[in-house]
């Protein structure tokens, strides 16, 4: 069973910017079987808008720079495909391992081709985040994985650690691709992403995108 992560369903107003798509033209089959998204380069830094006041508020405040990054050190291009498979760090740490977040069956059943793992952290701090990558890869999450793509965040860092460091200090001996600051995640813009659907992933300096085919 295919599922979509994305944005709320209050925030289903908003236009997506230039390279993102919405939920719902892929929902409802306006999108092809096959699309690519690519990162708009900017992002918001902090805050919501107040729905409640503004109920009419259409577009996202997109006050940031920036766009993907290769967070290991590998180098050159990165052009893998894989079946696609995440979400929220905080939920999926809690079923890793079981029969509800078990991703070597689910590989060995349905990604002969291996997988691209998303992740992204909602608010906990780089600490935790550290711990709960540290137990989905004791827990096989990463063994089919070609590469992980890691979503942006506002989560905070510690002083002994940041987000960032935390993901490395669990995942940057795993010898595959690592990139972050991916559209993904709890900070807008909000790059949908089909759970199940085969993946293809490009990154080189100045070109990223994520393709997927629901075929």
């Amino acid at each position: 069973m295919a599922t979509l992560h994305g944005n709320n369903l209050m925030d289903t107003p908003y236009r997506a910017p230039d390279g993102l798509l919405s939920w719902l033209d892929i929902s409802t089959g306006r999108a092809t079987d096959t699309f690519a998204q690519t990162p708009p380069g900017r992002y918001r830094t902090g805050g919501w808008d107040d729905y409640v006041g503004h109920p009419d508020v259409s577009e996202m405040t997109l006050d940031g720079t920036g766009s993907w990054r290769r967070f290991d050190q590998g180098g050159g291009t990165v052009d893998v495909t894989g079946r696609l498979i995440g979400g929220c760090i905080e939920m999926l740490c809690n079923t890793a391992g079981s029969e509800f977040g078990d991703l070597n069956a689910f590989a060995d059943q349905h990604a002969p081709e291996g997988l691209i793992v998303y992740l992204e952290a909602c608010d906990e701090g780089a600490l935790s985040i550290c711990r709960y990558l540290h137990g989905m890869r004791l827990a096989g999450f990463f063994d089919h994985a070609n590469a992980v793509l890691i979503g942006r965040t506002n989560a905070p860092d510690r002083p002994t650690m940041t987000q960032q460091e935390a993901v490395l200090d669990a995942l940057g001996d795993l010898g595959i691709p690592i990139i972050g600051d991916v559209d993904c995640g709890h900070v807008q813009p909000f790059m949908p992403i089909v759970n199940g659907a085969l993946g293809r992933v490009r990154f080189d300096d100045g070109v990223s995108s994520l393709e997927q085919s629901l075929a």
